[in-house]
């Protein structure tokens, strides 16, 4: 098959779909004497990469696949165009997904002791409906109680591919100075706080064991995370 004609289905492909795509995604969009393959895809995906190196948008693989998203570098301009806000998420809310991905498969038992207090229902409930996590089996032990991981949602929201590109704990040692590409917090129980969303909810659901506020630092989400695919401009 001709890799300029494949070239511009993977684009166009890229562009229509509303999520990202993997390779099976793309190979299974011609009929089956004329599938092409990974590897003259993947060529396609390169040939495509070259093409965009000056371009506004740019072709990132993430962990469900690939998709076509503004750059980064201009997302500080473009996001002018959006009139709501971005999410704000809290340190505790931050905290704990960084536990979870670091430390995957793990309970919640185990990311309160890590933290040092309760764990509101309203994060673990909030980060399952955002999809970021998910309970991929059960410890075996009394009360088998859930073991959590992440999603490839969550890869797909902070840019990665990977957990393999996830920033070493040393890294992120440093809260204040976290680069917005990643907002991961390194636990730190002395600066906890709840969530935008439960401080007054969790404490008349959970009771007053769970969550004490004592300072909000709510951190609004990355720009850059809106350079979705439903943002990418078509040519």
């Amino acid at each position: 098959m001709d890799i300029e004609y494949l070239k511009k289905v993977v684009e166009a492909a890229l562009l229509a779909a509303p999520a990202p795509l993997s390779l099976n995604q793309l190979n299974a969009l011609f009929a089956d004497d004329e599938k092409p393959g990974h590897g003259l895809i993947k060529e396609a995906l390169a040939a495509l990469d070259a093409d965009l190196e000056h371009r506004a948008v740019e072709l990132t693989e993430v962990g469900s696949g690939y998709r076509l998203q503004i750059r980064t570098t201009l997302m500080p301009v473009i996001s002018q165009l959006w009139t709501e806000k971005p999410p704000r998420y809290s340190r505790a809310l931050l905290e704990t997904l960084a536990i979870i991905a670091y430390r995957q498969p793990i309970t919640r038992g185990e990311i309160e002791q890590i933290r040092g207090v309760s764990l509101s229902a309203n994060i673990l409930r909030t980060l399952q409906e955002r999809d970021w996590i998910k309970v991929v089996g059960h410890r075996d032990v009394p009360g088998r109680p859930e073991l959590l991981g992440t999603t490839k949602a969550f890869l797909d929201y902070f840019n990665l591919k990977s957990l393999d590109q996830l920033p070493t704990l040393a890294e992120i040692k440093d809260i204040d100075n976290l680069e917005p590409e990643l907002e991961l917090t390194h636990p730190n129980p002395d600066r906890d706080s709840a969530t935008t969303e439960d401080t007054d909810e969790t404490q008349q659901e959970e009771g007053a064991g769970e969550e004490t506020p004592s300072e909000e630092h709510d951190i609004e989400a990355p720009e850059d995370q809106k350079a979705q695919t439903a943002e990418k401009p078509a040519d």
